[in-house]
């Protein structure tokens, strides 16, 4: 049971960016030895309350307090020397540093002046060991491990701090594998038990309520509803988040597949995947399932010309052989990468730059980009996807992890291609904006685009897809109708149990 005792609370938080209200008067308590789990829409508010708690924001208003004394820190730093510890979303890593170092950086041990690296390593190992990876390399550089691995050190970093009194955890398993997950909440579990508060953000209502002892909705920056989960249904919870009731979170219209627009053939690469081949239709979408590391995102990277081919072919439409990303792009081949913040972006740049980059003609005379045109087709696709933001020349970094995703999408849609590579195109997305994704990929396929999907969120895949196909340790299965599978069958053949 969640004690009653309160260990940090927020009084009418508030806080601005220009013109833009992040936070309109939040109230918020989080309980010592309970899971309190934050949701909402992408800009509700989620992440500049916790970055406000963690000490990377200061509040414009309102008051904080930590175990009943004020709390008003002057940095991160601060933060988590006063136990309260933030685990992001996107990894915040030294990529050219290993594990070790990543998990004990600031915080060394030391002995006459000099780091006890044997210490050092002797945390992290527990840390990690506590985690359920005591195997993983302690010493190579982070930027080489999976990104499932690297999520696995930011968190190890986390619960490695002693007298951590609160942990927050934003998105932790959107990198995560079944198994990771399943140990990760074992943690938690374990923590929360210990009189940890733990502040879980996830958009996956399914881990809210398998997680959580309560939780606490925001909308447009304010506080909404909330209370046990257990007296809440899912239902429940997406209709105060979205402040409405939110229709078939998988449309699905007649579509009618046409002609084979990408046709792969035996295809490996210099590590994954092993084999693979398939056909794509116009009017289809084709889902990958199989589990993180199985080499579904090296098909994808092959597929549009970002990773070398040792065997196979990969014919569009009428052209086949080698292609780089831009031929791709000339036959209309467009693909979102996973790692939105490391690729898909420029995070200084624009909303309408973003948008705009792989197409620019038709912007202004030849050669030139008029800004005011530029502005204007930004524009129409944040309406069209519901991007929220100040305007189209907002730098895309100052956006929500899910308002960034939707433009990495509308730059593919603006470019107008024919065959959609889409690489776990809704991770960080809230459930209102899911459904709003399948419904334009419904609409897109219904037009006569081609989709091929990766998701590691089984009913996704079963709820959107015609087909799905399961890649098993770099082989890719035969893609067979949903109508044959399930997510036990999906599960069990990803791990090669079929």
């Amino acid at each position: 049971m969640a004690s009653v005792t309160s260990r940090l609370v927020t009084h009418g938080l508030k806080k601005s960016f220009g013109p833009t209200r992040a936070l309109a008067g939040v109230d918020f308590d989080a309980r010592a030895g309970e899971v309190h789990a934050l949701v909402g829409e992408n800009g509700a508010g989620k992440s500049t309350l916790v970055k406000v708690l963690a000490g990377a924001l200061v509040p414009d208003a309102g008051r904080i307090e930590l175990d009943g004394q004020a709390y008003r820190p002057s940095g991160p730093l601060d933060a988590a020397e006063r136990g309260v510890a933030m685990v992001y979303q996107e990894l915040s890593l030294v990529p050219h540093l290993g594990a070790a170092e990543n998990i004990l950086l600031g915080r060394e041990p030391t002995r006459w002046g000099l780091v006890a690296k044997d210490r050092a390593r002797a945390v992290a190992a527990a840390a990690l060991t506590t985690l359920g990876h005591p195997d993983v390399d302690l010493d190579v550089a982070v930027r080489r491990l999976p990104i499932a691995v690297q999520q696995i050190i930011e968190i190890a970093r986390a619960i490695s701090r002693p007298h951590s009194r609160v942990l927050i955890l934003d998105e932790p398993t959107s990198s995560l594998t079944r198994g990771d997950v399943d140990r990760l909440f074992a943690t938690i579990a374990r923590l929360r038990g210990e009189g940890l508060s733990i502040i879980y953000i996830s958009h996956v209502l399914e881990e809210v309520r398998a997680v959580a002892d309560r939780v606490t909705v925001l909308r447009d920056g304010a506080t909404v509803g909330g209370g046990a989960v257990s007296d809440l249904s899912a239902a429940a919870m997406v209709s105060m988040m979205a402040g409405r009731d939110v229709a078939e979170i998988f449309p699905r219209s007649i579509r009618e597949p046409g002609a084979t627009v990408l046709e792969v053939r035996d295809l490996a690469g210099i590590g994954k995947p092993l084999s693979a081949g398939f056909e794509l239709r116009a009017g289809e979408i084709l889902g990958i399932g199989g589990l993180v590391g199985a080499g579904r995102t090296e098909l994808l990277r092959a597929i549009f010309g970002l990773d070398p081919v040792r065997r196979g072919s990969v014919r569009v439409h009428a052209h086949a052989g080698p292609a780089s990303p831009w031929r791709r792009l000339s036959d209309g081949v467009g693909l979102l990468s996973e790692d939105r913040k490391g690729e898909g972006l420029a995070l200084a740049l624009s909303i309408a730059d973003n948008l705009t980059l792989s197409r620019l003609s038709g912007l202004g005379p030849p050669g030139f980009v008029l800004p005011r045109r530029q502005a204007d087709v930004a524009r129409e696709w944040i309406e069209r996807l519901g991007i929220r933001a100040a305007s189209p020349a907002q730098q895309v970094q100052h956006l929500s992890g899910g308002n960034q995703q939707k433009v990495a999408l509308a730059r593919l849609l603006y470019h107008d291609v024919d065959v959609l590579l889409l690489d776990e195109p809704t991770r960080g997305i809230d459930v209102a904006s899911k459904a709003q994704i399948y419904g334009l990929m419904d609409e897109l396929a219904r037009s006569g685009k081609a989709i091929l999907m990766v998701s590691s969120y089984l009913p996704e895949l079963l709820g959107v897809c015609d087909r799905v196909a399961v890649m098993t340790r770099g082989r890719l299965g035969p893609a067979r109708p949903v109508t044959e599978l399930t997510e036990h069958g999906v599960l069990m053949e990803a791990i090669g149990q079929s």
